[in-house]
């Protein structure tokens, strides 16, 4: 009868601990820095932010700053807004849909939009930027990490 209730309990033990690791979901909160593509595979465009769930489905993008040099978005103001459509739980651990606007708040507009998928610590997806100068517009591919 003893070695019966400790086989169950090294059992229960052994799943529990399974059941713990990773679900294969990750945070959206916190610092994210991205890398943008040419379909080509040339770099375009890099910037760091940060996220923080908000309500529903909004996607707060705070700490915004380009990491690379350009005429498009150069010293003009910024706006930033994020959506994801998340499945998870409420801790911030999130996989799915995401979306982000990045927008010149000046006369000339230059919109840069990408769209793409949150999962295991990485948003992959593609972007597209619209502008007023023919050099500010493009497409391609995107990575986002957590860290």
């Amino acid at each position: 009868m003893r070695q019966t209730g400790i086989i169950g309990v090294v059992a229960f033990a052994l799943v529990m601990a399974g059941c713990g690791g990773s679900n294969g979901t990750s945070n959206i909160n916190g610092n994210w820095t991205a890398t943008l593509t040419t379909s080509g595979g040339t770099p375009a465009l890099a910037f760091n932010t940060s996220f923080t769930q908000g309500s529903g489905t909004t996607l707060n993008v705070v700490n915004f700053s380009f990491t690379t040099s350009g005429s498009c978005f150069g010293s003009q103001q910024v706006t930033e807004t994020g959506s994801f459509g998340f499945t998870g739980n409420f801790n911030g651990h999130v996989s799915g849909e995401f979306g982000m606007t990045v927008e010149t708040t000046g006369v000339e507009k230059d919109v840069l939009t990408l769209q793409g998928t949150v999962n295991n610590g990485k948003i992959t997806g593609t972007w597209t930027l619209t502008g007023t100068l023919a050099s500010c517009t493009g497409s391609g591919n995107f990575t986002m990490t957590a860290g």
